[in-house]
């Protein structure tokens, strides 16, 4: 079981999935293969397939267990939805057994306090909800979802997120309206505070509010970054962002000054879709960053 320690807060991976995903050249319109050369980590297998030639992709929940809580941050793609754009074939009317992976770590739906969406993109609220019949409920009924407000204002907003992704349509239909209509989603601002050493902030450009969920405890500290980053190669070549991102001059600046913040701070990193073993530490040399990945997170 994936498993690593903040301070006072237990992180567990609940995995849904961990496949070849994207070709680079796809995901990053910038992308230059000199960087595997450059750098023979990233073109390892936990983090690039070389049969198909695609980035080493994991989908997953981050659950924290702090105090009485139980905490999902992102909620992957989830079963039995329609994904009718072509890039997101892969996540189309899928049958994958997360809850099944999730009692593997001791814990039912109901038994979940909190879920955290970084943002509103496909996979990263798809187990908000689950089919009952022919409606999609909430799947951990005794939760409170948390959104940032930007976030959703901006996906409401008829010149904001569906604009530039008209294919979200879909997800806020069968992924955030049904926990909305259910009121159980309180929505949160930048810098907040919701439990004691458990905060939010900003990391805009991928999406208008996308947000990263901060621990600090015991004089430790993390950084769950949704999309600020993708994969391990945007450590090496920052100014490199995916061509899901809204904004990508901003999510360039965003994801630097988040690498110096993560090398300053001795932040842990957890990104939402990295290889195994799927979280590290960034280190500065001048004005470059390099990965370190995370060692012994097994128990």
């Amino acid at each position: 079981m994936w498993w690593t320690q903040v301070g006072d807060v237990e992180v567990l991976r609940v995995e849904e999935m961990l496949t070849p995903g994207f070709d680079p050249a796809f995901l990053f319109p910038d992308y230059d293969p000199e960087v595997l050369l450059q750098h023979p980590q990233l073109a390892q297998p936990n983090f690039f397939d070389q049969a198909s030639g695609k980035l080493m992709s994991s989908m997953h929940s981050w659950m924290l267990r702090v105090g009485r809580h139980v905490i999902l941050i992102d909620t992957a793609c989830g079963n039995d939805k329609v994904r009718s754009h072509p890039a997101f074939q892969r996540f189309h009317m899928l049958h994958m057994p997360f809850l099944d992976r999730l009692a593997e770590c001791g814990v039912r739906p109901e038994d979940v306090t909190l879920v955290i969406n970084t943002h509103l993109h496909v996979d990263h609220v798809g187990w908000n909800t689950r089919l009952d019949g022919d409606r999609w409920v909430p799947t951990f009924p005794n939760a409170r979802y948390l959104m940032g407000r930007a976030e959703l204002a901006h996906w409401r907003d008829p010149q904001g997120g569906l604009r530039v992704h008209p294919m979200g349509a879909e997800v806020l239909a069968d992924s955030v309206d049904p926990v909305i209509d259910a009121g159980l989603v309180d929505l949160i601002d930048f810098n907040e505070e919701f439990l004691p050493g458990l905060s939010v902030q900003a990391l805009g450009g991928h999406t208008e509010g996308q947000l990263a969920v901060r621990i600090q405890s015991q004089g430790q500290s993390a950084l769950f970054t949704g999309d600020a980053f993708h994969q391990p190669m945007q450590v090496y070549r920052p100014d490199w962002s995916s061509r899901f991102c809204e904004r990508p001059e901003q999510a360039n600046a965003t994801r630097r000054a988040l690498f110096e913040q993560a090398a300053d701070s001795h932040a842990l990193l957890f990104p939402a879709h990295a290889g195994k073993p799927h979280a590290g530490h960034v280190t500065r040399r001048g004005e470059a960053f390099s990965f370190e990945p995370l060692e012994n997170s097994t128990r």
